[in-house]
């Protein structure tokens, strides 16, 4: 477990770290005009790659495919480190994210290999308390390695930490016997690659290149059509990438969903809310960590908890529905904040919002594991997984539409009201603010504030989708244990 938990933080540092370092990397090699590649790169191959690693750990045992992940993610990291150029370091990027995928499923998977069903929920829990801390201290610590350091850093620190892991790994992990003949599924993994290709450029870029736009329009058509074709494909398959026979069951739909909803939500929170502290408060990166606080302080605790009620599986349909409505209360709380929000009240908005964003995703996970069979555990954690990351790309992507949207609405008004600003002005710039004169810096900072908490306000509709989905599961689940127990 030790090893497990090492690896799954390198993979989930590897999605924020750079973050923070990325004006420094477009600095340094000549590239702002792709710089957001970076991060593109790293996240479409993670989930491109996430249903057939699944899979392929179903069919060959998942020790080797883990050992193998993790050697190629230490590989691209080291080719990060020294890319002399911007498509060298896309290109290591791309490759990292297919080693971290592998890892992140992988491990999903081998703990439902080698830990109960009753206690699956408690260990699942560590998993999401490494998620929640990485996303926070990547940004951190990809601003202190670009300051103090280099960029560089931000991506050779995995060395010496995932050589443990793999060593650990290598030594801990039972070995697994290979436990299907049957061909493997290129044409539905290409599928599959395909509409998670097309669904992270959509997320990712839907707002640079314009929702409305020929590009994104086609990715979207393309999508679509690649969906239609995978349907075939997989009921002709010997031993498909993603069984269809899975879909029919509602535990694995309504709980990839629920993953789908609840990541929206947590990203949302995640990725912005330093944002808000940094922008309308003024603190640093670090600071913004420590204001941060209750928030990880609240999803470590309740991913805990939440892991060891799990274990009596009557429970885990409460567990979801508490956990989707103190979403909903963290971000109608999230929705009022502004430039005078007190420290104190923000912690206890931060705090309830942590609690809530910490007890749904492991459970879901642990919810979907024990509704299938052995041999199905490496493609049901696929699944979810796979939910869980397009629910983390999509929340980014349609926060940050909305947060800019917001903005440069509420800076229209202003201008009408004599508070005039540059255009070029980018307030998410660090000191942006500082040059401004009074006036036009508080109309700038409420403006902001205000574009945040209506953003919050907007991702509210997903938790409130999640708990009826949680409700609806719940109650199928209690009609089913009903019939079993007769």
């Amino acid at each position: 477990m030790s090893a497990l938990v090492l690896a799954v933080l390198l993979a989930c540092l590897d999605q924020t770290i750079v973050s923070t370092a990325l004006p420094r990397i477009a600095s340094d090699l000549n590239g702002f005009a792709d710089i957001a590649w970076v991060s593109a790169a790293y996240l479409l191959a993670s989930t491109a790659v996430t249903p057939l690693w699944g899979k392929l750990g179903d069919m060959f045992g998942r020790k080797r495919l883990y050992l193998s992940a993790t050697s190629l993610f230490l590989v691209a990291s080291v080719a990060c480190g020294l890319a002399q150029n911007l498509p060298e370091l896309i290109g290591a990027r791309a490759l990292q994210g297919v080693g971290g995928g592998g890892m992140i499923v992988l491990t999903f998977a081998l703990v439902g290999d080698i830990v109960a069903p009753s206690e699956r929920g408690r260990y699942q829990g560590l998993f999401g308390s490494v998620y929640g801390v990485a996303s926070i201290a990547g940004p951190l610590l990809g601003g202190v390695f670009t300051d103090q350091l280099s960029w560089r850093w931000a991506f050779l620190i995995n060395l010496p930490i995932g050589a443990v892991a793999l060593l650990m790994a290598g030594r801990a992990l039972p070995a697994a016997a290979r436990s299907a003949k049957a061909r493997i599924d290129y044409a539905g993994a290409t599928l599959l690659a395909g509409i998670a290709t097309a669904l992270v450029l959509v997320t990712s870029f839907g707002e640079r290149w314009g929702w409305g736009s020929a590009r994104i329009i086609g990715l979207i058509v393309a999508a679509i059509v690649l969906g239609a074709l995978l349907v075939p494909v997989e009921r002709r398959a010997s031993a498909p990438v993603l069984p269809l026979s899975m879909l029919r069951s509602r535990t694995v739909v309504f709980g990839s969903l629920i993953g789908f909803a609840a990541n929206v939500v947590m990203f949302s929170v995640l990725v912005y809310l330093p944002t808000y502290l940094q922008v309308v408060h003024g603190v640093s990166a670090t600071l913004s960590g420590v204001y941060l606080l209750p928030l990880v302080v609240g999803l470590v605790v309740s991913q805990s908890l939440a892991g060891r009620w799990a274990a009596r599986p009557a429970r885990v349909g409460a567990i979801l529905i508490a956990g989707m409505v103190l979403n909903v209360a963290g971000l109608l709380l999230l929705s009022t904040i502004g430039v005078e929000t007190p420290a104190l009240v923000l912690s206890a908005y931060f705090l309830v919002t942590g609690v809530g964003v910490g007890m749904v995703p492991m459970v879901v996970l642990t919810a979907v594991q024990n509704s299938v069979p052995a041999s199905g555990i490496g493609a049901a954690s696929a699944v979810v997984t796979f939910a869980r990351s397009t629910g983390a790309a999509f929340g980014v992507a349609v926060f940050g539409t909305l947060l800019n949207t917001g903005l440069a609405t509420r800076l229209h008004h202003a201008a009408q009201h004599g508070i005039h600003v540059p255009s070029s002005f980018d307030p998410a710039r660090t000191g942006a603010t500082d040059s401004l004169p009074p006036v036009a810096h508080h109309a700038v900072l409420d403006a902001f504030a205000r574009a945040i908490g209506a953003g919050f306000l907007w991702v509210a509709p997903f938790a409130v989708a999640g708990t009826l989905l949680a409700l609806f599961l719940t109650s199928r689940s209690s009609r089913r244990s009903t019939a079993d127990q007769g």
